[in-house]
This record gives C-alpha cells, sequence and structure tokens, in this order.
C-alpha cells in the first residue's frame, strides 16, 4: 500500500504557534525547557541515543552522568533514600499502588485526586475510597480525615488500606494540604503515604523525609523543565526492595519499570536543566508573592479566586463572572476571551472558557502578570462599553 502523497505533505515539521507567547498554563509554565535543555534536546534526540552508553541499566550509566544524577542528586534534591526516572508522575504512582498494593486492597485518596490516580489505583485492581475536601469556596482537606476515611476502610475490610495519597498540590485550585500532619496521621495506622508531587517537585523545595512522606511522585515535563514524558519516582528505603524488585529472568532489569524507562530527550533535557531548577526552587517565596499580587489585581476586576487564601502555589482557579457575562453577547460568544488574548500574545486559557479557568504564574514574571492583568481588564472595558 502507498500512502498518498497529498496526505503526506500534511505532515513533516510543523511549527508550534504559541511558542513565544506569554504562557499561564499551568501544564506548560514548570515545564518550559531552559536553553541547556533545548541544547540538549537536539544534541540527544535521535532515538535512544543514551542507549549507546547504557551497559543494561539505564540509571546505572556513569558518562554521561546519570548514575549520579538518578542515585546522588535527586534522591538529595528530593528527601528520598532511593529515586527512579519514569514517564511521568502517573506511572510513579501506578508502580506504587502496583507493588504495594494486592488486588482487592483499598487505596485513600485526596477528594482533590487527579483523574490519573484513580485510574493507576483501577489498574492495580484497588478499591478506592477517598477524603472530601471541604467543598466550595476553599477545598481544604482536613489531615484528621485521613484518620476517619482510614478506620472507615478498616471497619470495612477487616484490615487498612495498603496507601494513602495525598496531591500536593492539587491540580485543579492549587491548594496545598498540611502534609506532614497527613503523614503523621496515616502513619500512626501504618499506612504508606504517596505525595503526588507533579506540581511541586522542581517547583518549590520538597523534602519527603522531613514531611514523612514514603513515595514522591513528581514530573519533569510539568515541573522541572524538561522535555517529556519524563517523571520521578522516590522511594524510602523501607520500601524500596518491594518497589523495585527484579525479574527472576532478567536479573538486572526492575519489574515495575519494566526494565528501562525515559531515555533520550526526556533524560538528558532533565539533567540539563536540572541546575537551573535547584536553584529556582531557592526562590519560591518571590513566585508565591506574585501568585497572590495577581490573585488581589484580578479580584479588584471582579474574578473570584478559588481554593486556598492567601494562596501558597503558583497554580491558581478563578470563577470569572465578568468573562462570563461579556460571553452571553459577544459575537464570538464563549470564544470571545480566547481570540481576544491571542491577538495580545496570551497563551493558556482553553477556548471556550468564560464562566471559570485555571492558569499558573510560574516563571511568569510581574512586568507580565502586570500585562495580564492590563489586558484582563482592557477586555472587560471593550465589551462594557459597547
Amino acid at each position: 500500500m502507498s500512502l498518498d502523497e497529498d496526505k503526506l505533505k500534511k505532515f513533516g515539521f510543523i511549527e508550534r504557534g504559541p511558542k513565544d507567547a506569554i504562557n499561564i498554563d499551568p501544564l506548560q509554565t514548570g515545564g518550559i525547557l531552559t536553553e541547556d535543555a533545548r541544547k540538549a534536546l537536539l544534541e540527544w534526540g535521535d532515538g535512544y541515543s543514551i542507549c549507546d552508553f547504557c551497559g543494561g541499566v539505564l540509571d546505572l550509566i556513569k558518562k554521561p552522568p546519570v548514575n549520579e544524577f538518578v542515585h546522588e542528586a535527586l534522591p538529595e534534591f528530593i528527601g528520598t533514600d532511593e529515586v527512579r526516572l519514569t514517564h511521568g508522575a502517573r506511572e510513579s504512582k501506578f508502580a506504587v499502588m502496583h507493588s504495594i498494593g494486592k488486588p482487592g486492597d483499598t487505596v485513600v485518596l485526596d477528594g482533590l485526586a487527579h483523574y490519573s490516580s484513580y485510574v493507576a489505583a483501577q489498574r492495580a485492581d484497588l478499591e478506592i475510597e477517598k477524603v472530601e475536601s471541604s467543598g466550595h469556596p476553599e477545598y481544604n482537606l482536613d489531615p484528621e480525615g485521613y484518620a476517619q476515611t482510614i478506620e472507615k476502610v478498616a471497619n470495612k475490610s477487616g484490615k487498612p488500606p495498603a496507601l494513602a495519597l495525598l496531591t500536593y498540590p492539587d491540580g485543579n485550585y492549587g491548594n496545598l494540604a498540611d502534609a506532614k500532619k497527613v503523614a503523621d496521621v496515616c502513619h500512626e495506622y501504618d499506612v504508606p503515604l504517596l505525595l503526588n508531587c507533579a506540581y511541586s517537585v522542581g517547583r518549590m523545595p520538597i523534602d519527603a523525609k522531613k514531611i514523612g512522606a514514603d513515595f514522591i511522585a513528581a514530573s519533569g515535563h510539568k515541573s522541572m523543565a524538561s522535555s517529556g514524558p519524563i517523571g520521578l519516582l522516590g522511594v524510602q528505603e523501607e520500601y524500596a526492595d518491594t518497589v523495585f524488585r527484579k525479574s527472576p529472568t532478567h536479573k538486572k532489569k526492575e519489574i515495575e519499570l519494566l526494565g528501562c524507562t525515559s531515555r533520550g530527550a526526556g533524560l538528558m533535557t532533565m539533567i540539563a536543566s536540572f541546575p537551573q531548577v535547584v536553584e529556582r526552587t531557592k526562590h519560591w517565596d518571590e513566585e508565591v508573592a506574585n501568585a497572590r499580587w495577581f490573585s488581589e489585581k484580578v479580584e479588584e476586576l471582579g474574578l473570584i479566586q478559588v481554593g486556598q487564601k492567601p494562596h501558597n502555589h503558583d497554580l491558581m482557579f478563578f470563577e470569572t463572572p465578568p468573562f462570563y457575562e461579556i460571553s452571553k453577547t459577544a459575537k464570538k460568544g464563549r470564544y470571545f476571551l480566547y481570540k481576544e488574548l491571542k491577538k495580545r500574545n496570551i497563551h493558556g486559557i482553553k477556548g471556550g472558557l468564560t464562566k471559570y479557568f485555571k492558569l499558573s504564574t510560574y516563571q511568569v514574571g510581574r512586568d507580565n502578570l502586570s500585562y495580564v492583568v492590563d489586558s484582563f481588564e482592557e477586555i472587560i472595558d471593550k465589551y462594557t462599553e459597547e
């Protein structure tokens, strides 16, 4: 069979439109490559280029220094005894659930957990119980809710949950629960705690040992200036042999990782960005200050920040009555806002959203954030005057 030449013309190099825009998309602000990572992407982008240097175990490669990165630098960075590369936080979560739990066991999830936490548990044949949040408008999680849910599981099944998970922060509202208290509560019942840090490791300081977390799931493409898909799995010593158990037939290969995980561009861009990623976590207070400033300014325009206040993370959710009212009569309907922002070179608010949306202020900078605020105001004034 031969492919039609006209169809083939649709493929090949495709330019990315919004790459030079002010980007406030939570999925992207922490994953924008550093200049060194862009060089690494070209240098190591060919297939499994890193495998040229592999003696059978990816994370034991000495030149380039993958072994030192994975087994020394990353454990120190996130405060776990062991670290492995994965294809993303969801794969990290599944590896823990699949190795720690048995079919029919229960995992306790926070009520703000990402859908991939549910899917990971379902793929591992685990039952799910939720710790509900306080609901609108703050959606706070009470650490004592974990105690109540763990007891509920124990009473129902005759044994405690195999695992508890806390999303830190959650991906909708950017709330940061008291992870240390959650860990303390879980450990009172001998239940290990997995932190989903897809939006925190690489943005803000994280130390699993200080928190008391037994496992950490992290995302390189969301928060560590890496080319995706790539993630991290951090495990404390007590559980390392279980999670990283080896194949009986292929002695070097770890079963939960299917032998090897992210290789090539994802890994090498993460290594290239790492010095700057470490440095930027030292300036987290500035990022929080920018987020709070932005929230205050847009609330003066009639937008309403939902979630914890004062906010402690760059990811925020806003209810947006002014834009929703405009969308009822605007010529472009609910797509008017996306088009108006595109004219102003602002990217990240999904097309069609006017009643509410989430965004991230991470690494955007006060000047650009001020421009976004001014743009929101201009758009509201423009349609109010018509």
